[in-house]
């Protein structure tokens, strides 16, 4: 997960609490709702936390299938251009031989 993106996510977490903690503060409602709602709010976040978790897991996933794809090419890529040079010093050496012998 990049710099930015791991910033974000703990500063919208960080707004997150520091808002549920102002509500708590000034909240003309009894205890009991009071924490039957906070209990409801962090089931919630739990939930949607976890999904995101997920998602961030899975675009891991794909972000590492799609490298190993690309580093997988430029290994062909290297091959093919290896295998080039040594048909093509093969060619060099066998048009030196066949000047020596003429």
């Amino acid at each position: 997960m990049s710099k930015s993106s791991s910033n974000f996510t703990l500063g919208v977490l960080t707004g997150a609490l520091a808002g549920a903690v102002i509500a708590l503060l000034y909240a003309p409602d009894t205890g009991e709702n009071t924490r039957g709602r906070l209990s409801y709010q962090l089931g919630k976040y739990s939930d949607d936390l976890t999904d995101l978790i997920d998602k961030l897991r899975a675009e891991k996933k794909n972000l590492i299938s799609e490298a190993k794809q690309k580093g997988d090419q430029v290994v062909e890529d290297a091959r093919h251009r290896a295998e080039s040079l040594i048909e093509e010093a093969e060619n060099l050496l066998h048009s030196i031989e066949e000047a020596k012998e003429a």
